[in-house]
């Protein structure tokens, strides 16, 4: 089966992001395929490089970053919400003169074009969101 995964929530404010990590992990080791990663709202905060947890606790920016590496996934970040929340690539960054980028490699930055297309492309489209 094919999915495609949804992220909406921040590393640090929701099990969000967390929860869907874990159902990755899961889908992956029951030989499913994972077509896209989408984050979008507060979940593009999962593709920053500057977030910095204390050294005792899980880190789940550089957690995300080894999965998308090891299984060589499409990890997408929303541009619209990416800008809103300071999360560039090096190309936004010189767009908008800012003076640095960070976006962890493995991740790339694109539009909702990307989200319709993991919905056609995938059997389930999962969202992980936080709790209202």
């Amino acid at each position: 089966m094919k999915f495609s995964i949804i992220i909406l929530g921040a590393p640090y404010t929701s099990e969000a992001a967390d929860t869907a990590f874990r159902f990755a992990r899961a889908v992956l080791a029951k030989n499913h395929e994972i077509y896209r990663l989408f984050f979008y709202h507060d979940g593009v905060h999962n593709a920053s490089s500057l977030i910095t947890l204390p050294q005792d606790e899980v880190q789940p920016v550089e957690r995300w970053q080894a999965l998308i590496e090891e299984y060589q996934l499409d990890a997408v970040v929303c541009i619209a919400s990416a800008l809103r929340r300071g999360v560039l690539n090096d190309t936004e960054a010189k767009r908008f003169s800012k003076p640095a980028s960070n976006l962890n490699p493995g991740f790339s930055i694109s539009g909702l074009g990307d989200l319709i297309d993991a919905a056609l492309q995938s059997d389930r489209l999962i969202t992980f969101g936080p709790s209202s």
